[in-house]
């Protein structure tokens, strides 16, 4: 939690706004539970909490360091550009005038912020000395959609590198603004920062900290590069290096940290590279928002990179994981099959999973039995689905409490998975009934979000309960008398003009006059005298008065003492909360995976999917493409998949729009499903866990980094060689067609041999028919291909393509399958004929003596039984009769193959 720092001056004392220079007056305190501008006066020199003891260290202490938080008298008005200039403008646009849950600022939102920023804490770095910017401070409706709040950028990332021979130790922490918790990671990466990358992209931040070493004139970091060139759309900050200080990180963690999990420390200790991340992070965002955070008040958690699969942003995109590559603005992705989610911290989580699957088969399991149950007790399906469904957003969950009925949890109590019963447990914890019985005895129960300027202002007046505060009351009864005096002012007014004048209220204005014409003739088609600020649209007037206005400052000024005195004593009801709040994180987390859960079995309804198993196979019968199936009216082709550790290596053929591509993506897209903990579409599938998903599909060039298709094509293939293991799922489409054939099939056999070298998981779609012998030199390979049936077209005397989207063993027999397209379409007929003749004489010099000798068959069929009995000797549940019948009947069809191996040459000479 953010600790506001309370100004000593009087609220209803004049302010300076240094953008204009115009006295004008202040406003109440802004309502946020989470982030809290200082009021904009403060006596000269007061910089830290006044509720920070002396001598306190890490994020209290170090406010009172005067070379990093320099600041103004209160009078002075700061010079014309400065930073603080600029922020207290920024503060007095964003304190509470609306009392709000952090009402965005119109100075924030018009703000053409320039890619790099500097602030005072970055003095040193002169090529950023003409960027003063900030991250504005994050606000949130109550009234906002969950898809808005879930992927509005709200997270601050701060990235260190390693110098000297610890180049390439990146430390990263992250604080999401919406959201207090940090997250920590430390992790060694190659000279391409693939990790890197691929965890901000995950993170989608808003700004992004670095070292002003980092980015010094002529001799930035390769690191500060890629990051720049990545992310174009995001802010980033220099900061001088000495805040990139461990000791100060450890200190912030001690000091900051919830004790329920303090076991953080001994997991960061000897991690000094995200210690300094977090050192920097928890400063800036002190600095940038002008409060710092209570003590014992935050979560923070290490992750590694070790605990979840890579799927790199490329591959992502690839695989319209998040953002369908057609049109951005549709639901047709991976996320928009699964997003049934009924809260935006439901939504997140969704998001980051299918971003970063799990590797854990422990875990995995554990969510799909929740799926599993869910699936088959109804009213805990619904039951829960309506109890989350009320919840609105983890920063509002105090005001949630409150609403919500506490018999409606009671839906989990018979649960039989023992993920679901802990979450039940960790629901029944005593702090909720301490926490809500703290709030109901300050607030009242019927405050709640209300639409309308007039409305909100009601509910935020009487938010608090009457007999808290004697002066709040008496404030309140003053802000009523006046609210009735103007209401009966008007009434007199109309009284007096025999005109149908009526109150209104606007935000802008305050309360005001309108009066419509409809049947009415003004007198000289003029309103009297004693109206000024006379506006006209249609037949409708809206005017004010002298005395109105008068009463409408007074309105203001009691306002002002009301938000004043509520927001002192929300404070005192959350400093009071801050020792329980460990619950409240602890029941974000529950909603959140709980509606992750929900919606996996709510997608599991819309169609037939199955629960997946995970053994060293992935074999899949009968899958289908889960997006296909969203935007299609019928339902997809559904085709089988069996790789192994004995045949990881399936080469794809066949012809153009014959379903290659599709089918790629299919088997990525249900590996994530899987490892997500989703059931997948199939009428059965077993997986392999995947700790790396990489692809190579897209064939666009890219103007951006002046790269064709060819040349994308080989940066693509070269990140999957540098970081692929055994572990990984390799889907590579048409590699190679950006340039001649010969050339694209020597890339091509060089690229496969490669990674046949590996154990990984590895699909290969072609057109070069030249690259399925590799089969005769290496015993994992095995040939695939979509068949096509040929039908004849009466109307044109032609023969045509059918296209079945079926996959079968083998070699395509399609020969020429370019040419056959060519012919259907408008090519003269002596082009296709030249082109005929032309193909058959270059096949005739490329194809040599490739086929493969009875000898080779029969050590591929030995291969295969080798593999089958390993594979059984590792996953077989069979019990020893049926394991026994099973032996048998593969020893008699390894010895039936013999003779057929035998026979092949001769089929082939002949």
């Amino acid at each position: 939690m953010l600790r506001p720092e309370i100004s000593s001056a009087s609220p209803s004392a004049p302010a300076v706004s240094p953008s204009s220079g115009e006295t004008r007056s202040p406003q109440g305190p802004r309502y946020n539970f989470r982030l809290q501008e200082t009021p904009q006066r403060r006596p000269s020199g007061q910089v830290a909490s006044a509720s920070t003891p002396p001598g306190t260290s890490g994020a209290a202490g170090d406010r009172s360091s005067s070379s990093s938080l320099p600041c103004p008298a209160p009078g002075s008005r700061p010079a014309q550009g400065s930073y603080f200039g600029n922020k207290r403008a920024y503060a007095e646009n964003t304190v509470a005038s609306n009392f709000t849950f952090g009402a965005s600022s119109s100075s924030a939102r018009d703000t053409n912020y320039p890619q790099t920023l500097k602030t005072p804490l970055s003095t040193g770095n002169p090529q950023r000395s003409s960027y003063k910017s900030w991250t504005p401070q994050m606000g949130y409706s109550a009234s906002s959609s969950s898809v808005i709040s879930a992927h509005c950028p709200s997270v601050i990332v701060a990235v260190v590198e390693g110098r000297g021979l610890a180049r390439g130790e990146i430390g990263m922490a992250s604080i999401d603004l919406k959201n207090p918790q940090i997250i920590l990671s430390q992790f060694a990466d190659n000279t391409t920062y693939a990790k890197v990358i691929t965890k901000l992209k995950i993170l989608s931040p808003l700004e992004i900290i670095m070292s002003n070493t980092a980015c010094a004139v002529g001799n930035s970091t390769k690191l500060f590069t890629l990051i720049t060139e990545n992310f174009k759309n995001v802010n980033f900050t220099t900061i001088q290096r000495k805040y990139f200080n461990e000791t100060k990180g450890l200190e912030y963690i001690e000091q900051l940290c919830i004790a329920e999990f303090s076991t953080v420390l001994m997991e960061v200790q000897s991690k000094y590279y995200c210690l300094a991340a977090v050192a920097a992070l928890l400063k800036y965002v002190e600095f940038i928002q002008n409060s710092v955070y209570a003590p014992k008040s935050l979560k923070i958690c290490f992750q590694g990179s070790e605990q979840t699969a890579m799927i790199d942003s490329s591959s992502a995109q690839n695989l319209e994981l998040l953002i369908n590559n057609q049109d951005c603005r549709n639901n047709h992705t991976l996320f928009g099959v699964l997003n049934y989610t009924k809260t935006p911290g439901g939504s997140r989580r969704l998001r980051s999973n299918i971003l970063e699957p799990l590797i854990d088969v422990e875990t995995i399991n554990m969510r799909l039995d929740c799926v599993q149950e869910l699936l088959q007790d109804e009213e805990l399906f619904f039951g829960l689905q309506s109890v989350i469904s009320r919840f609105l957003d983890t920063e509002q969950l105090l005001s949630v409490l409150v609403q919500i009925p506490k018999q409606d949890t009671i839906a989990m109590k018979n649960c039989n998975t023992p993920l679901l019963r802990a979450y039940y447990g960790s629901l029944e914890d005593k702090r909720f009934g301490i926490i809500l019985e703290k709030i109901k005895t300050v607030i009242n129960d019927d405050a709640r979000y209300m639409k309308g300027c007039l409305n909100m202002r009601t509910q935020k007046c009487y938010a608090v309960r009457s007999n808290i505060n004697e002066f709040l009351d008496i404030a309140r009864r003053t802000y009523t008398e006046i609210v009735d005096d103007i209401a009966g002012m008007i009434s007199q007014l109309g009284e007096k003009y025999s005109l149908p004048l009526r109150t209104s209220f606007s935000s802008a204005r305050g309360f005001f006059i309108q009066m419509t014409t409809d049947c009415l003739a003004l007198p000289n088609d003029q309103l009297p005298s004693e109206f000024i600020k006379i506006s006209k649209v249609k037949n409708s007037y809206s005017f004010t008065s002298a005395d109105l206005i008068k009463m409408n400052e007074r309105c203001q000024e009691s306002l002002r003492e009301i938000y004043h005195m509520t927001y002192m004593i929300v404070c005192k009801l959350l400093s009071e909360i801050y020792e329980h709040i460990h619950c409240l994180y602890k029941l974000s987390d529950t909603v959140s995976m709980l509606d992750m859960l929900l919606s996996f079995a709510h997608a599991c309804t819309l169609s037939d999917y199955v629960r997946p198993e995970f053994t060293d196979t992935l074999a899949i019968k009968q899958g289908w493409h889960p997006i296909l199936e969203k935007i299609s009216a019928e339902k997809p082709i559904a085709n089988n998949t069996y790789i192994t550790e004995g045949s990881n290596f399936l080469i794809i053929t066949g012809p153009n729009m014959s379903g290659k591509s599709t089918y790629l993506k299919q088997i990525a897209l249900c590996q994530i499903m899987a490892q997500i903990g989703s059931y997948v579409p199939a009428e059965y599938s077993s997986f392999r866990i995947a700790k790396q998903i990489f692809t190579r599909l897209s064939t666009d060039d890219d103007i951006e980094t002046n790269s064709s298709t060819f040349m994308k094509e080989m940066k693509e293939i070269a990140y999957i060689l540098h970081n692929a293991n055994d572990k990984s799922l390799i889907l590579i489409d048409e590699l190679g067609r950006g340039t001649n054939t010969e050339e694209g099939i020597g890339i091509c056999y060089a690229v496969c041999e490669y990674l046949l070298s590996l154990k990984a998981f590895t699909l290969f779609a072609t057109h070069f028919l030249e690259l399925c012998h590799i089969d005769a030199l290496y015993l994992n390979v095995e040939n695939m291909h979509f068949e096509v049936q040929h039908v004849k077209n009466t109307s044109r005397n032609k023969e045509a393509i059918l296209y079945t989207y079926k996959l079968s063993k083998g070699l395509t027999e399609e020969k020429n399958y370019g040419l056959k397209a060519a012919e259907v379409s408008s090519l003269p007929p002596s082009i296709v004929l030249d082109a005929k003749e032309i193909t058959t004489q270059i096949t005739r010099q490329i194809l040599q003596n490739q086929r493969s000798t009875p000898e080779m068959e029969r050590q591929r069929a030995v291969y295969h039984l080798a593999t089958r009995l390993v594979q059984t000797a590792r996953n077989s549940q069979l019990d020893p009769d049926s394991l026994r019948i099973y032996l048998s009947n593969l020893k008699k069809k390894y010895k039936e193959d013999f003779p057929k191996t035998e026979q092949v040459p001769g089929k082939t000479e002949e």
